[in-house]
């Protein structure tokens, strides 16, 4: 069992939890995830880590309550415990040798982005990071960005926060100003990080996508986050979670994710009407 030592909203739809699991907050890097039970009948479910502090033993975790067992695990308060936290799994971002970088999040992928840019700042690299959102009120972790970012460039698709417009608009507005990055790290859904690999292709920067939001059981063995890179069967839990952004065949890997949608949706529900007859 894992004690819930601190839980936080960072927007209506997204909870940050520390977690007590030193022995993974002992080995953790950026880039890698957990695997987590709520209960004993829960389901297994990947998260990536979103933090970890080694002195403290203990590991944060951001999630978007989407589905059944983020509802459930939501419906946990401090104190509490989790059935299961089990890590780390994955291969960790490789940022050793970079210089400057330019970390690229789209939403709740940015507290994946995060603990990267944090780990280039400690580096010494210059990070400059570009994160997005739909709007104000789904921002998350600025602060935290801000204290290890050289730049900070905020982006809002209706421009009530920071700059209106994509994350892509910014990127290469910044390429295109001169600035000449080692490498781009981008995190986020699907979508845009096929299109950040788009503007990158056109001017010849090496890009690093995370796939994690394809993943499943988070071993191997379900096969659900089968992707195509460079030609080559992948698999994002035991192979990545990161690409190269460029080989990735993100068609593909957008239509397979599609695929569990209806049945994500017909769970949740079900989840909602369990709690809420608890709550009565």
């Amino acid at each position: 069992m894992f004690k819930i030592l601190k839980k936080r909203e960072l927007n209506p739809t997204v909870t940050l939890m520390d977690i007590e699991a030193p022995l993974v907050a002992k080995k953790a890097e950026p880039g890698q995830f957990i695997i987590l039970r709520v209960d004993e009948n829960g389901e297994r479910m990947p998260l990536t880590i979103a933090d970890y502090d080694r002195e403290a033993g203990t590991v944060t975790i951001i999630f978007q309550i989407v589905g059944a067992t983020t509802k459930l695990l939501n419906a946990k308060n401090e104190g509490e415990y989790i059935q299961d936290f089990v890590g780390p799994l994955g291969v960790p971002t490789h940022v050793e040798g970079l210089k400057k970088v330019a970390v690229v999040g789209g939403g709740v992928g940015c507290a994946i982005a995060f603990p990267i840019a944090k780990k280039l700042h400690e580096l010494g690299a210059e990070v400059h990071s570009i994160v997005g959102f739909r709007n104000q009120d789904l921002v998350i972790l600025e602060d935290e960005f801000k204290a290890v970012s050289d730049k900070l460039v905020m982006m809002t698709d209706d421009g009530s926060y920071g700059t209106k417009g994509l994350v892509t608009n910014a990127l290469k507005d910044l390429i295109e100003s001169g600035e000449k990055y080692d490498e781009v790290i981008t995190i986020g859904p699907l979508i845009m990080m096929k299109f950040v690999c788009a503007v990158t292709k056109e001017y010849g920067v090496k890009t690093t996508v995370s796939m994690n939001p394809i993943m499943i059981d988070g071993t191997g063995m379900c096969g659900g986050c089968r992707l195509t890179v460079g030609g080559k069967t992948k698999f994002a839990c035991v192979d990545g979670p990161d690409f190269d952004g460029h080989e990735v065949d993100f068609d593909e890997a957008m239509e397979r994710g599609s695929m569990y949608k209806e049945f994500e949706r017909h769970t949740y529900e079900k989840t909602c009407n369990l709690l809420n007859k608890e709550v009565q």
